[in-house]
């Protein structure tokens, strides 16, 4: 399936983290992108920074709801449609679960039956949070994953275990050309500073200068993916004509510990902070680590950039930000709510 260059490219969730790299990225390809996001977890000034091309456009909205007519009166000329549009953080997505469930489930009807109508390739989003507390290590795509489909994660978890599931059904049915992407931990510039993933935290912790808070007692192991190679791997998905109906993991294989990831952290930021601990949230995982044996085979991806040079960046970054006063300084330990997502 060739992309003509006058189709649009839509970017569901695109002024989030991810998202807001990912439609820069396609700007810079020289694609006309349109950008649909509820802005609950966007940062404004991702969107700032897109809409100064000329190519883009945003239309704020919610998936959960029915498409805009602003959106349906352009579909035949879309010709790709990328489903980025879940809050992405436990604290974030279990703020409202229902309307992440919803979102996982309705919102990615929403937008199958839009590439179905035109014709257009579709990518979703999903996570390796589909692999739960996962028995198997690394985690490979065809391991079912140990889920708890009742906990307090189950909105996120479940919900894109039933995305996929739906995607898989279209592609099944050859209703759409379907890719679905098991995103693993990702981390750099433009992440919000109260997200509640791990890296965020300590980050913004450090550059506090307040006390830096670990959950458990560290060494439960994460792998950490810098965007810009996220967004390639992305890309290479949406446009590779080698895959079928099959997840593919996009994450960075090196796996370290939280603990090791704080002394690289308080390397770079020169802290001093007293180091406390909490209970681990519930369901957390102890181990995570993709296997990207498929993403090299039928990509020819797997990430570029090393922990340091993207740690060195995102904290460069961080500071500019608070020094800049666009991120408040944290006041206490918990100014940035927990998770080691």
């Amino acid at each position: 399936m060739s992309k003509r260059s006058d189709q649009i490219t839509l970017v569901a969730g695109g002024a989030g983290f991810i998202g807001s790299h990912l439609c820069r990225a396609l700007l810079d390809r020289g694609e006309t992108v349109l950008c649909l996001d509820n802005l609950q977890t966007a940062r404004p000034s991702n969107l700032r920074l897109l809409e100064r091309d000329e190519r883009f456009e945003f239309i704020e909205a919610d998936i959960v709801n029915p498409l805009p007519l602003d959106v349906l009166e352009r579909t035949w000329s879309i010709g790709r449609v990328y489903n980025l549009a879940c809050a992405a953080s436990p604290p974030q997505y279990q703020a409202n679960p229902e309307h992440t469930m919803l979102t996982n489930v309705v919102g990615t009807d929403h937008l199958l039956r839009l590439a179905e109508r035109a014709d257009a390739r579709f990518l979703l989003t999903s996570t390796s949070e589909v692999y739960g507390d996962p028995e198997a290590h690394p985690q490979h795509e065809d391991y079912r994953g140990w889920v708890n489909c009742t906990g307090p994660r189950a909105c996120y978890d479940e919900g894109k275990r039933a995305a996929e599931a739906m995607a898989f059904d279209f592609a099944r049915m050859e209703r759409t050309d379907v890719r679905v992407a098991r995103i693993f931990n990702t981390y750099g510039p433009q992440m919000h500073p109260d997200d509640g993933r791990v890296v965020s935290n300590l980050i913004c912790q450090a550059l506090s200068g307040n006390d830096i808070t670990i959950y458990g007692d560290g060494t439960q192991t994460r792998s950490f993916c810098y965007v810009s190679d996220m967004v390639e791997g992305l890309i290479a998905l949406m446009e590779s004509e080698q895959v079928q109906a099959e997840p593919i993991n996009l994450g960075n294989p090196n796996e370290i510990s939280v603990n090791e990831l704080l002394t690289h952290i308080l390397a770079l930021t020169g802290s001093d902070a007293d180091v406390v601990h909490r209970s681990l949230p519930v369901d957390d995982p102890r181990r995570r680590r993709p296997d990207i044996s498929r993403a090299q085979r039928l990509l020819g991806w797997q990430p570029r950039v090393s922990l340091e040079e993207g740690l060195a960046a995102t904290c460069a970054w961080f500071a500019g930000e608070i020094d800049g006063g666009r991120v408040p300084r944290p006041t206490a330990p918990d100014r940035v709510r927990a998770s080691v997502a």
